[in-house]
Parts: C-alpha cells; sequence; structure tokens
C-alpha cells in the first residue's frame, strides 16, 4: 500500500476524528482544514490548515491525492432545511471547487442512503452534492449511509432486531439493506478503503459495501 497524502474537510467532527487518527496510523500524510478555534480538536499527528470550509480554500490545499469531504450539519433533522443548504450543499460545493483548481486526484463524499421515507430535504442537499461532483469532471468515491451507530448516536440501535428480521424477508430486503444501520468502525473503515483504493471516474458504496469495508479493515478508534 503506498502513503497516501490525504486532505479533510470536518476533520474534528464526529467522522473526521476516528478518520484522521486512522488514516496517520496507517502512515498515511493527513492534512486537514480547521477553524482556528477548532485546532485543539484535531488528532495528533495531523497537520491543521486554518480556514474556511465554505470558502475558496484551494490555495490551502497542498498537494494531495485525496480531499475526503466530512462538513455537514451535526444530528441532523427535519427541522434543520435551511442548514442544509447552507452548510452541507454550501460545503461540498466549496470542495469541489476547491479540489478542481488544486488538481486533487480523488474525491470522497459521504452522502446519503436514498430513497427514503423521511429526511427529503436533507437527501434533497446530498444528491444535489452528487451532483456537483458528477458534474465536475472529478473522480470520486460517494459512500451512502442511512445512519451511523456511535458515541451519541446510539438511539436508532433499538431498531436492530427489527432490521434483523426485514433483511430477511424477501418484499423488505432491499429496503432494510439500503436504509441499513452501519457502525462508527465501519465507515471509517469504509472511509480508509476509499482513501487507499482509488478510483477513476465515480464509484458509490452503499450499506452493504460499507460494512463490507468494516470486516475487511478494523481501525483503532480510541
Amino acid at each position: 500500500m503506498s502513503r497516501r497524502r490525504v486532505f479533510v474537510t470536518g476533520g474534528t467532527g464526529y467522522l473526521g476524528q476516528p478518520l484522521v487518527r486512522e488514516l496517520v496510523a496507517r502512515g498515511h500524510e493527513v492534512r486537514a482544514l480547521v477553524r482556528p478555534a477548532s485546532a485543539g480538536g484535531l488528532p495528533e499527528g495531523a497537520e491543521a490548515v486554518a480556514g474556511d470550509a465554505l470558502g475558496d480554500f484551494a490555495a490551502s490545499i497542498p498537494p494531495s491525492d485525496t480531499l475526503v469531504h466530512l462538513v455537514g450539519t451535526p444530528h441532523p433533522g427535519p427541522h434543520k432545511g435551511r442548514q442544509f443548504r447552507t452548510i452541507d450543499l454550501a460545503s461540498i460545493r466549496a470542495s469541489v471547487a476547491a479540489a478542481k483548481r488544486a488538481g486533487v486526484r480523488h474525491l470522497v463524499y459521504v452522502s446519503v442512503a436514498h430513497p427514503a421515507p423521511a429526511m427529503h430535504a436533507y437527501i434533497a442537499a446530498r444528491k444535489e452534492g452528487e451532483a456537483l461532483i458528477a458534474a465536475s469532471g472529478l473522480s470520486a468515491t460517494i459512500l451512502r449511509p442511512w445512519y451511523v451507530l456511535g458515541p451519541g448516536h446510539r438511539w436508532p440501535g433499538v431498531m436492530l432486531p427489527a432490521y434483523w428480521l426485514m433483511e430477511r424477508l424477501p418484499w423488505t430486503r432491499d429496503s432494510a439493506l439500503r436504509l441499513g444501520l452501519v457502525s462508527l468502525s465501519q465507515m471509517v473503515a469504509a472511509l480508509v478503503s476509499a482513501v487507499e483504493n482509488p478510483v477513476e471516474g465515480v464509484r458509490f458504496a452503499g450499506v452493504p459495501e460499507i460494512r463490507d469495508s468494516g470486516r475487511a479493515i478494523r481501525p483503532r478508534l480510541a
């Protein structure tokens, strides 16, 4: 495995911290765009680059193989429709523009599983983000989880028995797999796999593929 030069937006967040920690542990060179007030939350071994993920930060990106975009509204809910436009959509638009100008070879984007019976505004913003990537001509890996279980994000875990049953019934299997739950370790493993295995063109990874990555790679989250 070759050493990758990775630039991360959202590196101090729920997914960002364990991902950055794992990439550093695996020997990759990691830089993360952070606000000065958040720089202390960046795991040791990564380089903080001051900047605004909603603005023009192309000049802040050093030569990089991959840009991982993790900026988004914390704890998404139906009442946060405006934030999905002003944060989630605006930030991926900025990342696509910055990646193109900086000559980044591969973009990794966390979208969301769809179609789905809920969270329509969130899904709409993420689908627009996918469309921006497709129109840009960038090579990209787009991951589509539904909900990532982890510290502070555990309440859907009570539905795991129902998911287990629905994944085994022919008439509910496809929906249950597409909208299934994944663990934080599985999600981090999928992101690591995307970084270490870049593609030409655009690749999509849904819940089954994210779970498979979790079996192949066991990240150290602590």
